[in-house]
């Protein structure tokens, strides 16, 4: 094999392959840079995304019409929707930190298939482009909003196709790169390393992946049934041919929700890799984290019709959903309470990846809290489909998954990239971005509850303080994230040389050069009676 001559001194990142320049990044079946890869794609996607957010804020900064018509309002959240969920925080933490750090932490050389990762990639690639080709090519922009309901999804006169097909082609990247992740941790885990003795971001990883594998395609049958009932008016979802509309918010939310799962479980598992780190402690109820991951993986299947209490559904069938929602909270407790006494009487270091973590749990609970009001019959009815839907989205989706990403990407950098980034601006950056986030969503609990509707260009002249305040969060939030991103990509290059351990971690991924070498190991780890992953 060609693998054997590779000399390992040699970091990843400067290994000169068969390939030069780019091509040696792009024809890469190396499971770091793969991970680089997507986080390069998705840091241009999530910047555009950002940017369409910020112009519907602009919009609702005052009553009536400010920069867009109803037309155009809805194409950019249409837009901002897709490439948000599919494209960033669905893929976002296993795409980039999993491929990266999974086989590391498990004391392998590789993921099981290097070439189906770099082959879901390019599907990703491909995905992103047919959703772009929507936008610039053909009769206007999508205007359906992210969850292509129908019977508008084959009524409107947009550009639709390409749209729908872009998330049924990124659907086969999330499912082969579950497959990939399942068959490493199965089948390469260091010898000795037993199923308890694993690290909990390979769990969370476990658990996602099976969602990704079980789930994905039910959504991308779906899709394919309203482009077919778009190109040839076959009566699945069109009550006018015989079909049911409701049906399709069935099986949407049934992929869609266990997707939220998707986003937020690699979240937790790179929570629960940060707190034990920083408080130099090992980790609380480790069995019970991992029971809860799979608790999470397995509930999520069962709490999709909270959707859609007011779609019509029978007494019986909203009384169940309404108590498997409040169910699937319990192991999400579970969890919060374990990094919180993990932390008790634990020898603190505060750093940045820790702000960014501990933030993580208090607007994750906050998100939490919001979701039992709307998993609630009585109160759901009343805030349904208002702005108290967007915010609890948000500080679930955005709040769990974005603060994570950033604590993950400040504490795993200098591994990555074997440079310290600048800790003064990298703090600056978390303060505004935080503010910034809660001045943000915080107002839109309010206006949902006084009774302001969601995807609407104009309001009431009552609407409009909140709507201010939301709007100037905004800016200040995407402040912050500049500050963030800027000082990253500024200090991979000019950053302070990194050590090899420089937070006292004792997983895996912390004994290994920074960055690391192209086999990531010279030997694979042993497993002893006594190791395990949070030996402090």
């Amino acid at each position: 094999m060609q693998t054997a001559q590779i000399p390992h001194d040699v970091s990843y990142l400067d290994y000169k392959g068969k390939y030069k320049g780019i091509f040696s990044w792009i024809f890469s079946t190396d499971h770091k840079r793969i991970a680089l890869l997507y986080m390069y794609s998705m840091m241009a996607l999530f910047i555009v995304g950002v940017l369409l957010g910020l112009a519907m804020k602009l919009e609702l900064i005052a009553p009536g019409k400010t920069i867009m018509g109803p037309q155009s309002y809805n194409a950019v959240f249409t837009v901002h929707g897709v490439i948000m969920i599919f494209m960033i925080v669905i893929p976002g933490l296993p795409a980039v930190f999993g491929n990266f750090f999974l086989p590391i932490m498990i004391g392998a050389k590789d993921v099981a298939f290097p070439r189906v990762n770099l082959l879901s990639w390019y599907i990703y690639v491909l995905g992103a482009l047919l959703v772009i080709a929507s936008v610039l090519f053909g009769n206007g922009v999508p205007d359906t909003g992210w969850t292509f309901y129908a019977p508008y999804s084959f009524k409107s006169g947009t550009n639709l196709l390409p749209a729908i097909f872009g998330a049924f082609v990124l659907g086969f990247s999330s499912i082969l790169t579950g497959l990939n992740f399942i068959v490493t941790i199965h089948r390469m885990r260091a010898p000795g390393m037993t199923w308890f003795k694993m690290p909990l971001f390979p769990w969370s990883l476990y658990g996602t992946a099976w969602i990704q594998l079980l789930a994905t395609p039910v959504v991308g049958i779906t899709l394919v049934l309203v482009a077919l009932e778009r190109i040839f008016g076959i009566g699945v979802f069109d009550p006018a041919l015989g079909g049911d509309p409701v049906l399709y918010q069935h099986l949407f939310w049934i992929y869609s929700h266990p997707a939220v799962y998707v986003m937020i479980l690699p979240a937790m598992g790179a929570i629960s890799e940060i707190i034990p780190t920083f408080s130099q402690k090992h980790i609380f109820g480790y069995k019970a984290i991992i029971a809860s991951t799979l608790a999470i993986a397995f509930v999520g299947y069962f709490v999709w019709g909270h959707h859609m209490f007011t779609s019509g559904m029978s007494g019986t069938a909203q009384y169940t959903f309404s108590i498997l929602t409040f169910l699937v909270a319990i192991p999400s407790a579970i969890k919060v309470f374990n990094w919180i006494s993990t932390m008790h009487k634990g020898s603190i270091n505060m750093d940045v990846p820790f702000y960014w973590a501990v933030t993580f749990i208090f607007v994750f609970m906050i998100g939490g809290f919001s979701g039992l009001v709307l998993g609630a019959l009585a109160t759901d009815v009343y805030v349904h489909d208002t702005a108290f839907v967007v915010a609890h989205f948000h500080f679930i989706v955005f709040g769990g998954v974005g603060f994570s990403f950033f604590g993950a990407i400040h504490y795993w950098y200098p591994k990555m990239f074997g440079r310290m980034y600048d800790k003064v601006w990298a703090r600056v950056g978390w303060a505004f971005f935080t503010v910034g986030f809660l001045t943000l969503y915080s107002p839109m609990f309010y206006l949902g509850m006084m009774g302001m509707p969601r995807r609407y260009y104009d309001y009431l002249p009552e609407f409009h303080a909140a709507n201010i305040l939301s709007s100037l969060g905004s800016w200040v939030m995407a402040f912050g994230l500049a500050v963030v991103i800027i000082n990253l990509f500024r200090s991979a290059k000019n950053g302070p040389v990194a050590e090899i351990n420089p937070w006292n971690g004792k997983t895996l991924e912390w004994t290994v050069p920074s960055p690391p070498p192209v086999e990531n190991f010279d030997e694979i780890p042993v497993y002893g009676e006594k190791d395990g992953p949070y030996q402090y």
